[in-house]
């Protein structure tokens, strides 16, 4: 019989301490502006001092959320990262994640761990495709998503065209709470919808610090900035003929997105899109287990396994699981069940998570992110909990489409090759399969996108000193099968068959044309298809 250590906070806590919680997740399109965005966010709740860019132009530091080395030379998010930080009443749980395709799985590992959304939409580019599959995903799964339209500091599209293009294109009613004042690369302030006041933004060097903002009553406004800011009331008129007025229970039905302007690099409009969370974003609600029935927030703890994360800590080479408390109380050192092996699990190592910075947590509640260090039991996916047990759902894996042997390069370092490809599996970086016939020192990582094989390659040199060679296979399907149908699929021309690291048999195809032909002829075949990328 398992010892669970139950938690001592009285009912009325956990419920109120949940309500403070705001978990949510930046989006977008690669390049929209999402890890500078959340470097900002940081800024105004006054937990860094400085804010940079990737790159750290302009004298600028790195942004806390991207630390992989691969990170700050590209210039992009490879992985995700996790903020905690308090804003007035509330904690704020921020999650970025990666924007390009190639990353698709991590992103959508964070959103079944958040509440909302925030989707940033560059000025002058619209809804690109990662945009439209990300809101997609979202209103799959219910996320309400507040949008902010980035980067207005820069010429771009006009603001109406911009309203009309979400509109049409995602069937959300935008319905803007701040307005600009100023064409795209003339941002001068906001049009504060909600009360007609007039925000006005002051550039400082570099935008490494907070914009300082002038409220102005709208006489003043037009004063000071004459047929902008009469241009910018005309417009908002119009939005209120069109019924774009912020509504709460349409926004939590997924029917509506807020919009907010702003400009991250600069500063601009961050502080509102703050208090907009705070304000709007929904608290933690019951969350559905693998059995579709809602565990309240208040019941016995219990939580799940987003994301796996090795390498953070160069000095200790210690591996990190993530997890989104879904109900009841963590405390440090507590015991847990592992719903998977039904063994008992310490939490003796429980860190909160700022970027790569760390500290220990004693206490956490519904919504709350926390880091589990060298838990090496642990998998994406997993359940955590006490008392009565709960499983929730399994996180998706992608259909991969891009498949390469590895092999080490050394073979005296064939146990850091071993552990490194271990880890990579066990964290979702690559899917890891296995045959006979290629052996132990040559699996095949199967991903989504090929730049995953880029991250591979370095982290295997880097962080477990066993540098490896890509040999690229012509292979870009994978369906799954069975023992009973293996013999049969392998048989056939152009054909592969290898086993995941969790059992699973995949038999890999060249083209669709191949698996048709197959089935065609083999009715019979066990060949079924796996969820194919979403974002």
């Amino acid at each position: 019989m398992t010892t669970t250590h139950a938690p001592s906070a009285p009912l009325p806590e956990v419920l109120s301490q949940a309500a403070r919680r705001r978990t949510f997740a930046v989006i977008s399109h690669p390049d929209a502006g999402k890890s500078t965005l959340t470097e900002a966010l940081a800024l105004h709740a006054r937990v860094i001092g400085s804010a940079g860019a990737v790159h750290g132009k302009a004298g600028r530091r790195g942004t806390v959320s991207d630390w992989m080395d691969m990170e700050k030379a590209r210039g992009i998010s490879i992985t995700s990262a996790a903020l905690q930080f308090e804003y007035r009443d509330a904690v704020v749980n921020l999650l970025d994640t990666p924007g390009h395709a190639d990353f698709s799985e991590d992103t959508y590992r964070v959103l079944t761990a958040v509440d909302a959304a925030v989707m940033l939409i560059d000025a002058a580019k619209g809804l690109e495709a990662q945009t439209m599959k990300l809101f997609a995903v979202c209103k799959h799964r219910g996320i309400p998503v507040i949008t902010v339209v980035n980067k207005w500091d820069r010429p771009g599209k006009d603001a109406l065209e911009l309203m009309d293009e979400v509109s049409e294109r995602t069937g959300l009613t935008p319905t803007p709470l701040t307005w600009p004042v100023g064409i795209s690369g003339d941002f001068r302030g906001v049009l504060d919808r909600r009360d007609g006041s007039y925000h006005r933004f002051t550039r400082t060097a570099g935008g490494a610090t907070i914009a300082p903002e002038e409220v102005l009553p709208a006489a003043a406004a037009l004063a000071r900035e004459g047929d902008a800011w009469t241009t910018a009331v005309e417009e908002s008129e119009l939005l209120d003929a069109t019924e774009a007025d912020h509504d709460q229970e349409r926004f939590l039905a997924g029917e509506t997105t807020p919009v907010i302007f702003a400009s991250a690099v600069s500063n601009f409009g961050v502080g509102a899109l703050l208090d907009i969370l705070v304000d709007l974003a929904p608290a933690p609600t019951p969350r559905p287990d693998a059995e579709g029935a809602a565990r309240p927030v208040e019941a016995p703890f219990s939580a799940f396994v987003f994301k796996v994360q090795s390498g953070m800590d160069a000095a200790h080479r210690d591996r990190l699981a993530y997890i989104r408390i879904a109900s009841g109380v963590f405390e440090r050192g507590m015991v847990v069940t592992h719903s998977t092996t039904g063994r008992p699990f310490a939490t003796k190592y429980a860190q909160h998570v700022f970027g790569r910075d760390r500290e220990s947590v004693d206490v956490a509640y519904p919504g709350d992110v926390v880091g589990l260090v060298n838990a090496n039991a642990l998998h994406v996916g997993d359940t955590l909990y006490a008392d009565a047990k709960v499983t929730y759902p399994p996180l998706t894996t992608f259909a991969p489409e891009h498949f390469a042997v590895v092999r080490g390069k050394d073979t005296a370092k064939f146990k850091q090759f071993r552990r490194g490809i271990g880890q990579l599996n066990s964290e979702g970086v690559a899917q890891v399969l296995r045959s006979d016939r290629r052996g132990d020192a040559a699996p095949v990582l199967a991903v989504v996108g090929p730049m995953q094989f880029e991250v591979a390659v370095h982290r295997m040199e880097n962080e477990f000193g066993a540098p490896v060679s890509i040999d690229h296979l012509p292979y870009t399907i994978a369906v799954r099968t069975d023992a009973a149908s293996a013999p049969a699929v392998a048989a056939a021309r152009g054909v592969e068959v290898l086993q995941r690291e969790d059992g699973e048999l995949l038999a890999l195809f060249m083209d669709k044309w191949d698996l048709r032909t197959l089935q065609q002829r083999n009715p019979e075949l066990t060949l079924e298809p796996m969820v194919a990328a979403q974002l």
